[in-house]
């Protein structure tokens, strides 16, 4: 994979170099309300501009259905990318149509201009290639070089991130070859004692990752949404809890496994429940309980780790070498039910492993609960991405900058 310093060696001054980025960054109305994802591309940015290049900087944000939706707009982003650039940025309202034509014609040496939402042309993600090929031979038309930088997007097979690396020469930027990096420290060589903690709602989602960690891992934490389909799994009454009752049978099977792998499996010994979802609008208070995991009554929801459980996994962490946490443990945006999640980042604070924060919720409740980054060894841009990585899937977007 040919890096971006190699590529800077080459000379880029006066090209035209394409940036796929991610600034998928969650809004509140036109507001970023965490901008994460723009600081992480930003060096690369800043460094190609240096170098004399016209960077054109494109990105998906959300899930617009392949058509314009002001509610999806890249404005934002571009306006607080110029502000951490500390230069203007130009902008395209269309993604390959005349405005972006424009302002990419325009562009001077060490200029910076991002492109509209991409997912604004159906062909970004279109599942026929014939489709795909041919927005992407669209994108190709706007640049001489291609910067794969948007590691929060390589696990999906999307014309700016699969097929345009093909129609360009290419190079990956710093913020994926840090996140490769990374994860290959979870998964070569690893040093022991290696903690995941898991979380978030669905345990679905998490099947795969588990399974390669059951020959990985030292000890897996469970919490989250997800826990409650391991607790009925034991046969513990789980009331209205969140529950995959399709997913016992795997679940339970998980277990034994990591009992016959010597894999400690934990899974939380008490949790906050209530009789109803907390309001994370008006953050009202809740009427909260606090129960043992097999005693949830029949008609309260466990919506976060208790407070026994929260020591026990803090001291699981404690002698770690090696922790990697992907997903929440309990309904954090809540103040009622953010101890949990609280406690499991400060505990990744507190060691001295190396420890990676898995991206998705999880970054965004490090950010939101007012952690210190660099108290961090790393935090992934992105949660998908890193876990299919770990699940030893090949990923389009990497595969697609390899030469």
């Amino acid at each position: 994979m040919k890096t971006i310093d190699q590529l800077l060696a080459d000379g880029v001054a006066g090209k035209r170099v394409f940036v796929r980025a991610d600034l998928n960054v969650p809004l509140d109305g036109t507001t970023i309300t965490d901008d994460g994802r723009i600081r992480a591309v930003q060096p690369t940015i800043a460094k190609l501009a240096e170098a004399g290049a016209r960077v054109v900087v494109a990105s998906h944000l959300g899930r617009p259905k392949g058509s314009p939706d002001p509610a999806f707009s890249l404005a934002p982003a571009a306006e607080r990318l110029g502000q951490l650039l500390g230069a203007d940025v130009a902008f395209a309202t269309d993604t390959v149509g005349e405005s972006a034509q424009a302002v990419v014609a325009g562009l001077a040496d060490g200029q910076v201009a991002v492109l509209e939402n991409l997912r604004f042309n159906a062909g970004e993600t279109a599942k026929d290639d014939a489709e795909r090929g041919a927005f992407a031979d669209r994108l190709a038309a706007l640049a001489d070089v291609y910067v794969g930088d948007g590691f929060g997007a390589v696990h999906r097979k999307h014309a700016s991130v699969f097929d345009l690396p093909a129609r360009l020469p290419h190079a990956a930027g710093y913020l994926i070859a840090t996140e490769v990096g990374v994860l290959k420290k979870l998964t070569e060589d690893v040093k022991r004692p290696y903690v995941v903690v898991l979380g978030g709602a669905k345990v679905s989602d998490k099947l795969a990752v588990i399974d390669q960690l059951l020959a990985k891992a030292d000890r897996l934490l469970i919490g989250g949404g997800m826990a409650y389909t391991f607790l009925k799994a034991k046969g513990y009454e789980v009331g209205i809890s969140l529950l995959q009752e399709d997913q016992i049978p795997i679940v339970t099977e998980y277990m034994e496994r990591a009992e016959k792998n010597g894999v400690e499996l934990v899974l939380p010994v008490d949790i906050l429940a209530s009789g109803e979802f907390p309001d994370l609008k008006t953050k009202a208070p809740a009427d909260v309980i606090t129960v043992d995991a097999d005693k949830i009554p029949s008609d309260k929801e466990g919506l976060d780790i208790g407070p026994r459980t929260r020591e026990l996994y803090a001291s699981k962490i404690a002698d770690a070498e090696t922790v990697f946490w992907n997903g929440p443990v309990g309904v954090f945006e809540h103040p009622d039910y953010a101890g949990g999640t609280r406690s499991i980042a400060q505990a990744l604070v507190d060691s001295s492993a190396f420890t990676v924060v898995g991206g998705g919720d999880s970054a965004a409740a490090v950010r939101t609960l007012g952690f210190d980054e660099n108290a961090f060894g790393h935090i992934s841009t992105g949660g998908g991405a890193s876990l299919e990585y770990l699940e030893g899937k090949t990923l389009p977007g990497l595969a697609a900058l390899e030469d």
